[in-house]
């Protein structure tokens, strides 16, 4: 077989392969660019405004969580937000019984400015109704609301997508390289049998109309494809193949795949959430005194229980997201000592072009222009996707 109809066929079918996965995820994109103000127009009593206040220290607000959750649940996460304060809560084992408490909530919502509660819920449940919808749209695009199973079908779909944009790319290349004329091999005009493939023949048939959009929209957002497909592996296969591949051509580091599992998960930690926080917030400051940052504004705080670790994560002055912030450090949950310092950039350049990749999926730079384009590029995958089954309808007849 020619190697040209051989990647023929190689695109066709991983296409139609991904064509289900790329329009759920394309679609639910397209509404997270806009996350927070459509879950707070959802559920606006679950998000409060500043008016010019300074919210609570983690401290304050951990101690408010638990006097309200204690003793049926542990905190095992706090973000913070100036609409809300997010804690992520496990259900503790009863010690009379041995048995664990059942919750009806796994999400605790507090006013981050007075610590009064906002509301609770099973994040991404959707049978607990609106409350839930966009919650549930981010599982859809995250794991299609299946859990491992869903990371990994979806994550397999990205690093297969992530080939596929080189494959396509390659298709939309000129065929020949020369041509005769006159009888005399002569360099044939590649750029102008290249500039047709970012065309469309508006005035052509629904056919070639529809084949057009296929290739010509793919080459103008091809490269953010590319940064949308390899970052998904990221998310989705990120202790897998993008750590090797990361590591085999950069300076890459991560928690959660440089530190070893234990024997055993850790169930109840000699150091406490709070007591973690002030650990944190105390190397993060000798930290910034040593690199030369400026501390902004803390962000979030979480164990993993599973390695025995707590990392506590603020916004500094080294970080390229619009909000938040990814400047990391990494305490032992039984010794309380440093285990990481992970800096957004400037530290490790595999980090570095991880920030980068999960600034620009995540539609947290560049503004509200930017998140327009991510809203209309989810549109774009289903309108490839779409397309490429149509194309494949008629090949097929």
């Amino acid at each position: 077989m020619k190697i040209r109809p051989f990647w023929v066929l190689v695109h066709r079918y991983t296409g139609l392969g991904m064509t289900l996965f790329l329009v759920v995820v394309g679609l639910t994109g397209s509404l997270l660019a806009f996350y927070k103000e459509l879950d707070g127009a959802i559920n606006p009593h679950l998000y409060v405004e500043a008016h010019g206040r300074t919210p609570l220290d983690f401290d304050t607000l951990i101690e408010s969580a638990e006097s309200r959750i204690v003793p049926q649940a542990n905190v095992q996460s706090l973000w913070m937000s100036s609409a809300a304060v997010q804690f992520s809560v496990s259900p503790r084992q009863n010690e009379q019984t041995g048995q664990s408490f059942e919750l009806n909530y796994d999400q605790l919502l507090l006013d981050p400015y007075t610590g009064a509660e906002l509301g609770r819920r099973r994040w991404g449940v959707i049978s607990e109704g609106m409350t839930n919808l966009m919650p549930f749209i981010y599982k859809l695009h995250f794991n299609l609301a299946l859990d491992d199973a869903g990371m990994w079908i979806l994550g397999i779909t990205a690093l297969i997508w992530t080939f596929d944009c080189f494959v396509g790319f390659y298709l939309t290349l000129p065929a020949k390289v020369f041509a005769a004329q006159h009888n005399q091999p002569t360099a044939s005009p590649f750029w102008q049998r290249w500039r047709r493939a970012w065309l469309i023949k508006w005035r052509g048939s629904p056919f070639r109309i529809n084949y057009d959009l296929h290739r010509a929209g793919g080459l103008w957002v091809w490269l953010a494809l590319l940064v949308f497909a390899w970052s998904s592996v990221y998310m989705n296969l990120g202790d897998t193949v993008y750590q090797k591949v990361m590591q085999s051509v950069s300076d890459f580091h991560q928690p959660w795949t440089d530190i070893e599992d234990l024997p055993e998960p850790v169930v109840h930690p000699a150091i406490d959430l709070r007591e973690a926080y002030r650990l944190g917030h105390q190397a993060m400051t000798r930290a910034a005194a040593e690199h030369g940052f400026q501390i902004e504004t803390p962000v979030s705080i979480w164990i993993n229980r599973a390695k025995g670790f707590y990392v506590y994560c603020v916004r500094s002055s080294l970080d390229i997201q619009d909000h938040e912030g990814q400047t990391r450090v990494v305490i032992d949950a039984n010794s309380g000592q440093q285990k990481m310092l992970l800096l957004p950039a400037g530290q490790y350049n595999g980090n570095t072009v991880t920030s980068w990749l999960m600034a620009l999926h995540m539609a947290n730079v560049f503004g509200l222009p930017y998140r327009l384009f991510v809203c209309v590029l989810g549109l774009a995958i289903v309108m490839l996707s779409v397309t490429g089954v149509v194309i494949w309808l008629k090949k097929r007849r």
